[in-house]
């Protein structure tokens, strides 16, 4: 299982403004420190709690951050319409389109996905395979 996932970035607020259009609407709530950004879903008292965690913080050797070539991260949405409200949210908070949300053919039928650039150029999927939604074919 993985615990959390870490991006870089060289500016805090951009990345905050970015992210915070996305995450909170998917459940995540933000918590601010020195050290950047920590995005995580909520703990129900007594039960552990719900992986993964999101960080955003600048990096740990003081060197300008930079994406990954080939790293995404993907985040789940409840359906097709958060994926289309989210996408054009986060494009307004300064990222990028690297994909306009709708089916693709290389992947499942139920498959519905946009793709974003943060503004420090980490790349984001948003995604929903709801079963109660019309499909690529139908």
């Amino acid at each position: 299982m993985i615990a959390y996932v870490t991006v870089g970035a060289n500016d805090i607020a951009r990345a905050k403004e970015f992210y915070s259009t996305i995450l909170p609407a998917l459940g995540y709530g933000l918590e601010e420190g020195p050290e950047g950004l920590s995005y995580a879903l909520p703990a129900v008292p007594g039960q552990s709690p719900v992986s993964p965690d999101f960080y955003v913080k600048p990096t740990f050797d003081g060197h300008a951050a930079s994406a990954g070539n080939g790293s995404m991260v993907a985040f789940e949405a409840r359906n097709q319409k958060q994926v289309r409200t989210l996408h054009a949210a986060a494009l307004a908070a300064g990222g990028s389109c690297e994909g306009p949300p709708g089916f693709r053919a290389a992947y499942g039928p139920r498959f519905y996905v946009g793709y974003l650039r943060d503004p420090q150029g980490n790349k984001i999927a948003l995604f929903s395979s709801n079963p109660n939604e019309p499909g690529r074919d139908g």
